[in-house]
């Protein structure tokens, strides 16, 4: 029986109207200019309203060549909902404005079968943003290639479960008919956010948070989940989907395929001057086979 994840932040976090989402997204993807390459197997992208960042997650999706790929796995972290686990959908469609993406029931299965997952029901789905702002330009990407996707909402996971999920989803990097769609913004500046972490060496705040930022990106580049963590643990910087990066570091690290993560644009909200300002930062990556 067909179970529909509704776009519920179209209307609000992007446009709902299917011409002009598909205008921006093919503007956006154009703008970015990137060759597409099928060595492309993930990306690390934003997840805030279109306005925001739609124009950076275009060089993380416009690198992406829809013709070997069959799956598509989804790791976003949960703003809303708690758990130490990860989640998987019990929909069975995700609807976006430009044409719905159908969910692989089979892996579902196969992941619930690990005993390691909880589900989350619709409300949780629904409500979750970090997973629905991919979907748009991976609709857009994989128009006219039949696609499937696998939403995994990961949770407020300890160092040991990243490292588990990390193992048990990293036989899947080895088919290279799956591709990774890794949601995450990076700091989020200012008192509303409780973070205002300010190194006066690089001058003007936004400057500071953008060598923090670029610190982050450069050890997640080096593909060193351990690394990463210790960074979090020094600098707290409130990267909202270090979890499901951690996850995807290892799985990286636990697979036979050598993949490699670039950064390929950052960008910030607004450049903070004054404490009393705040911003959040952008960025987008591709991971591509190291040949």
């Amino acid at each position: 029986m067909e179970k529909i994840r509704r776009a519920s932040h179209a209307g609000s976090w992007y446009t709902d109207k299917p011409n002009k989402l598909s205008e921006e997204l093919d503007g956006w993807i154009r703008a970015a200019g990137l060759p597409k390459s099928s060595d492309v197997r993930g990306v690390i992208a934003p997840h805030a309203g279109y306005s925001y960042s739609g124009r950076a997650a275009a060089y993380a999706f416009g690198n992406i060549d829809p013709t070997n790929i069959t799956r598509v796995f989804l790791l976003g972290p949960s703003h809303h909902y708690y758990t130490p686990k990860c989640a998987l959908s019990t929909a069975t469609v995700y609807k976006t404005p430009i044409g719905d993406l159908p969910i692989d029931l089979e892996v579902i299965e196969e992941l619930k079968a690990t005993g390691k997952f909880e589900l989350m029901n619709l409300r949780v789905d629904e409500a979750e943003h970090s997973m629905e702002m991919h979907l748009p330009y991976l609709s857009k990407v994989f128009e006219g290639h039949p696609v499937k996707i696998i939403p995994i909402l990961v949770g407020a996971l300890s160092a040991e479960n990243e490292a588990m999920y990390g193992t048990l989803l990293a036989k899947y990097v080895d088919d290279p008919h799956n591709f990774f769609s890794v949601s995450s913004d990076f700091c989020h500046w200012g008192s509303r956010f409780n973070y205002m972490y300010y190194d006066k060496k690089y001058g003007a705040i936004h400057k500071s948070i953008e060598a923090l930022d670029k610190m982050g990106m450069d050890i997640i580049e080096t593909g060193d989940a351990d690394a990463f963590k210790q960074y979090l643990s020094e600098y707290d910087n409130t990267i909202c989907g270090c979890h499901p990066i951690s996850v995807f570091l290892h799985m990286l690290s636990n697979s036979s395929t050598k993949i490699k993560i670039k950064f390929l644009r950052y960008e910030q909200s607004s450049q903070c001057k004054s404490t009393r300002d705040s911003s959040v930062s952008y960025a987008s990556a591709a991971a591509k086979v190291d040949a």
